[in-house]
């Protein structure tokens, strides 16, 4: 039985999982570190334990830092979240040692996906197509991989065996590009993971990018969500997530192929919880296994939204060892939902990092729109931890009432002090394009642009924003002027009319 869960995380996330926690009427410890000490999460947990510097490697990723505050605060269980620990094979073998549940995958199963050449390996077996490419567990070196890339033909990516998110990822359009890019991959893969190790993976043109939630219990029950779209990313970061994919559309044949081949991975590695297996979607809607993602993503809650099912209770539901609470006939996906992510970065200069203190934050609201964000007013945001702040998430019975919703959320969002990608979200959603649902994973870093930075000149600005603050003024005014006799002029035209009949 779980009564206490220890949440090892941060921001949003860990403030998504408290919620969840609370709901179920399960007590919730958090942690935090220098940076963290006033940081939503710790506000609302029912208990906070302190974990060390603002660094992460010397807090969150600190595994005996964790287990000590759950073995302090009497927690029975860890969630991990995603990022940190939360794809860390010999932290969910620690906790586990140390009597606590973990509220995600086994750790063989962790261990085979976490390593990008078993996976592949395991999706093969399960007869899963995989993307052309070097086997990454051969370990070859840059000329045995220069010799190879004829073979699995240009443009090609030089991938890190070890990595994730985009790191240790270089393309190359042609034999000439191929060293630069793996002596950049290189140093990037040891600097991220520790590990050199590369191989190369053919580069789809014109490919989408799609993954299927996953959810499984201990009793080898394995069914799927449907699919989401995550197109839309720069560098190989995700920016804006949908579901369903517009791409995919109403086929539900392949919605449901799709499906069963991630639940065949799933099974192939003996996975239990949540989990998303990710693929490649070429023009023909040829499909090819890319990963597994072994933890909560951070685009759950359009999968939500469109199904009705919360994939953190889901998650404790699992890890008490309790069946699924629906089986795959009873899942539906119903409208269209779609997640902006709100990072403090600014657009207008290569979306580098901002930082600094909060000074106002008034969230949208109104029908179809949610909020999962870990920031308010007077929250400073630190360099230590990534920049998302914010999930914006809005539904519809269609996709163009998500648009719509989602231009009036952005639109209603105010959060001044430190800079967002608000202003990318806006243009992107103007995107003939985008809202013609004709854009692949190279759209954002080829077709598009964020127009030029607006005026930086603070009088200019504050001239603008009176102007446009009189307009909107004048705009819903709405002046009453009290009449100077005893009743309103309705009556006295009535009376008028009943003394000249």
């Amino acid at each position: 039985m779980i009564n206490k869960i220890l949440i090892a995380n941060r921001g949003e996330i860990a403030v998504r999982i408290l919620r969840a926690c609370h709901e179920l009427g399960i007590a919730t410890v958090a942690v935090y570190s220098d940076a963290d000490r006033n940081a939503m999460h710790v506000h609302r947990a029912d208990q906070a334990y302190y974990i060390g510097p603002s660094a992460a490697r010397e807090s969150y990723l600190r595994a005996d830092k964790i287990l000590d505050a759950a073995r302090k605060s009497g927690a029975d269980a860890i969630h991990p979240g995603y990022g940190f620990l939360s794809e860390r094979a010999d932290f969910a073998s620690a906790c586990a040692a140390a009597g606590l549940a973990f509220i995600g995958p086994p750790p063989g199963a962790i261990s085979v996906m976490g390593d990008k050449a078993r996976a592949r390996a395991a999706a093969l077996a399960a007869g899963v197509p995989i993307v052309p490419g070097t086997d990454a567990r051969a370990h070859l070196s840059d000329a045995e991989l220069i010799a190879a890339a004829a073979d699995v033909g240009f443009p090609l990516l030089v991938k890190a065996a070890a990595g994730g998110g985009g790191k240790g990822m270089r393309s190359a359009a042609s034999q000439a590009e191929l060293p630069a890019a793996l002596a950049a991959a290189h140093s990037e893969a040891l600097a991220a993971f520790g590990d050199g190790t590369l191989y190369l993976e053919r580069l789809l043109p014109n490919a989408r990018h799609i993954e299927v939630q996953i959810l499984a219990d201990m009793e080898g029950n394995v069914i799927h969500l449907g699919e989401r779209e995550c197109s839309i990313q720069r560098r190989h970061q995700k920016l804006l997530e949908e579901a369903p994919s517009p791409f995919v559309g109403d086929d539900e044949e392949l919605r449901q192929r799709m499906g069963a081949l991630a639940c065949k991975v799933a099974s192939a590695v003996g996975y239990a919880n949540a989990g998303t297996v990710e693929f490649l979607m070429d023009e023909d809607r040829n499909l090819f296994f890319l990963e597994m993602n072994t933890r909560l993503q951070v685009e759950h809650p359009v999968t939500e939204l469109v199904t009705g099912i919360d994939i953190v209770k889901e998650q404790i539901r699992i890890a008490r060892g309790r069946k699924l609470s629906r089986k795959q006939s009873e899942v539906r996906m119903t409208g269209h939902a779609i997640e902006c992510r709100i990072n403090s970065e600014d657009p207008y200069n290569g979306f580098l990092p901002s930082i600094g203190t909060i000074t106002t934050s008034i969230l949208p609201t109104g029908p179809g729109v949610r909020v999962d964000t870990g920031v308010y007013a007077g929250y400073t945001v630190s360099p230590y931890y990534d920049s998302l702040l914010t999930k914006l998430i809005c539904y519809g019975e269609s996709r163009g009432e998500a648009l719509l919703r989602m231009r009036r959320a952005l639109e209603d969002y105010r959060l001044i002090g430190v800079k967002t990608t608000i202003p990318f979200h806006q243009k992107l959603l103007d995107s003939h394009r985008f809202m013609a649902g004709k854009f692949t994973t190279r759209f954002l870093d080829e077709d598009f642009h964020v127009a030029d930075k607006p005026p930086t000149n603070p009088r200019i600005a504050a001239i603008l924003a009176t102007l446009v603050a009189h307009q909107q003024g004048q705009q819903t005014a709405h002046i009453q002027q009290h009449n100077v006799r005893d009743t309103s002029n309705w009556k006295w035209v009535g009376r008028w009319e009943r003394m000249h009949r």
